[in-house]
């Protein structure tokens, strides 16, 4: 499995005569199936009247589709300059050589998950990595569009350090991407409401579209939770797991309107460095950038603005 991945990466590099990102390379080579998939999405709520997503809403749909060509092309592009190179140094000090094959791929995805689970959980509670993160949930509709909603910064922002842990124990960057390439095409198929409750056990084991609805909420109860990504087990075991009960209301708690990908990329990055630049004790100021996304300095007031999360 991993000496074909190399053969791959070795062909895709010796074309472009740069480092390739599996992780694009991958959702790009599978975006044919996640747009059948929204059409067929589509055409079942529209059969069972459930269609208020999808009627009258193409500006909405369309900006998702924009921010994910846009997250894929521009994430190419700083992987192969940039993060490509830092992630081989980080697997040139690793401490192991971890083949990736039939004994070791499901150990090696749970662990995968752990890292997404964390990166996750960070990026909505760190407002540095949320910066990136909010763009994805900025969305007020939940079709299966809103899993194309991305940002560009995440590679800015160092979503990629969170798997260097596979890396320092010896799967290569582009086998860890590949797996994450996976993880994320999963995560594609939950952002939607034409399923509603699964059997049992898959509700108690793996991410459904009910617990992503969750995730997705500003209702205050489903705030920050249910972070995985493919499992939901690790939301059960470190408490931050939230059944849905009541309706879910979609978007992030002071809500940016705008479908102009550069203003929903950039509009909480900008936020956050005005908030570091007010007056103040410089510690408090740099605070802004690893507190949460709602902590403000005591004894201060933001400056009025738009309603953003």
């Amino acid at each position: 499995m991993q000496e074909t991945m190399q053969e791959i990466v070795r062909w895709l590099e010796q074309i472009t005569g740069f480092p390739v990102d599996t992780k694009q390379i991958i959702l790009i080579g599978l975006t044919p199936l996640f747009l059948g998939a929204f059409f067929v999405e589509w055409r079942v709520m529209l059969k069972r009247g459930q269609d208020k997503y999808f009627k009258g809403q193409l500006m909405p749909i369309l900006t998702n589709m924009n921010l994910g060509a846009a997250y894929q092309a521009f994430e190419l592009v700083v992987h192969a300059l940039l993060f490509m190179y830092a992630m081989h140094w980080v697997y040139d000090h690793r401490f192991f050589d971890v083949p990736v094959n039939a004994w070791t791929i499901v150990p090696l995805f749970i662990l995968l998950e752990l890292c997404y689970y964390v990166f996750h959980r960070t990026s909505h509670r760190v407002r540095w990595f949320w910066c990136a993160h909010v763009v994805h949930h900025s969305g007020e509709h939940m079709t299966l569009s809103t899993a194309m909603r991305q940002s560009m910064l995440y590679s800015l922002t160092g979503y990629w350090l969170f798997f260097t842990p596979l890396m320092l124990l010896g799967v290569t960057p582009e086998m860890t991407l590949a797996m994450y390439a996976v993880n994320l095409a999963y995560q594609f198929f939950v952002h939607t409401e034409s399923v509603r409750k699964l059997p049992r056990w898959v509700e108690y084991v793996f991410v459904t579209p009910s617990h992503h609805r969750v995730h997705h909420a500003r209702n205050p109860q489903y705030i920050d939770k249910n972070y995985g990504g493919v499992l939901i087990i690790f939301d059960r075991w470190f408490g931050t797991f939230a059944e849905e009960v009541e309706p879910v209301e979609y978007g992030i708690v002071r809500q940016v309107r705008s479908n102009n990908i550069i203003t929903l990329n950039l509009h909480e990055f900008i936020d956050m460095m005005k908030d570091v630049m007010r007056p103040g004790p410089l510690w408090q100021r740099l605070r802004h950038i690893w507190a949460p996304p709602e902590w403000e300095r005591p004894g201060t007031e933001k400056v009025a603005g738009p309603e953003k999360g």
